[in-house]
């Protein structure tokens, strides 16, 4: 089978521990080439990872001609200036959530790659989740009845990170709104195949030119008229995520929503009478969603298609995202 051959750029340990190994399980993608900031370390995990090509910088990993593709992991404020020189290149581009730092960037984007041909998807992976999907099928089967309320809750302890930079407004953007609460409404869009029509933010404590915020809560409302929320933050006991759709004539949850390469119990309740519901456990088995990722971008290379998440989903997430942070009106983006 033909392979893409990809880069990654933004070489550090989530690369390491998730991005690289995925690389390896897909059958239609090959990793090439690495970039880190150091040429010493960069050729130092190229060569543990038995990666032929090591760069310290992404405008030399884009130049090269064994790259296809890349897969940018980057902190976020390097996302915007880092696509476009893949486009440049005549690279496809695959970048990590958040897809930029505010909406200006992520039209640049967009508008960059089209210029260029080339195909562009951002990483919002949950989308593969089967368990994510029955979730969906059974909202559009009806079998909830109306949805009444969606919410969506994922909190760690980021100063476990070794992303030093998640709470420098002025690198990350957000804190976990735009890291983790952004896998929490890319999840709830997708489950209910609807865009957010407003959204009301408390962040705790206020951001600053410099500073994250460490707790967010959104309020939402779809523009089919469902109303949700999401909560998030990086001051939690443990790492943690649930998801909750409650209809009139039923309801499903998830804890664990955000992983995958297991097993996810769905409770599913159905209306019995009057105020008693008929619970059942659905155990979905749910595929390494970074290996499906990357499998289905590349198939989207391979065959000149539609990637499955196309970088207009990004956007959307990211007008969401700045109408948070800056608590302005989300019809004014």
């Amino acid at each position: 089978m033909k392979k893409v051959r990809y880069g990654i750029i933004g070489f550090g340990g989530f690369a390491e521990s998730t991005i690289a190994p995925a690389f390896r399980l897909s059958p239609n993608a090959e990793l090439v080439a690495i970039q880190k900031r150091s040429p010493e370390l960069a050729r130092q995990k190229a060569a543990e990872f038995k990666i032929r090509h090591a760069f310290s910088t992404a405008e030399e990993l884009v130049a090269h001609p064994d790259v296809d593709a890349v897969f940018i992991v980057s902190a976020n404020a390097l996302h915007h200036a880092e696509t476009l020189a893949a486009a440049r290149a005549g690279k496809h581009v695959l970048v990590e959530k958040p897809m930029a730092m505010n909406v200006g960037e992520a039209r640049s984007m967009i508008e960059a790659c089209k210029s260029a041909n080339v195909k562009l998807m951002v990483g919002h992976m949950i989308r593969f989740s089967t368990a994510m999907q029955r979730v969906r099928e059974l909202i559009q089967s009806g079998a909830l009845g109306t949805i009444t309320f969606v919410k969506a809750e994922f909190v760690y302890d980021a100063r476990l990170s070794h992303r030093g930079w998640l709470f420098d407004r002025r690198v990350a953007g957000g804190g976990p709104v735009f890291d983790i609460g952004v896998h929490c409404l890319d999840t709830l869009r997708f489950v209910l195949d609807d865009h957010v029509a407003s959204v009301k933010s408390h962040l705790h404590p206020a951001p600053t030119g410099s500073v994250t915020e460490s707790t967010g809560n959104l309020s939402l409302r779809f523009r089919k008229g469902t109303p949700g929320s999401i909560y998030c933050s990086f001051e939690g006991p443990t790492r943690r995520s649930f998801i909750e759709i409650i209809g009139t004539e039923g309801l499903i949850s998830a804890s664990d929503f955000t992983l995958g390469d297991r097993t996810i119990p769905l409770t599913v309740g159905k209306r019995k009478d009057g105020n008693s519901l008929e619970t059942r456990t659905e155990e979905i088995a749910v595929p390494n969603l970074y290996v499906e990722e990357i499998t289905n971008f590349s198939k989207a290379i391979l065959e000149n298609g539609e990637p499955f998440i196309p970088a207009e989903v990004g956007f959307e997430n990211q007008r969401v995202l700045d109408a948070a942070m800056n608590e302005t009106d989300l019809s004014r983006n």
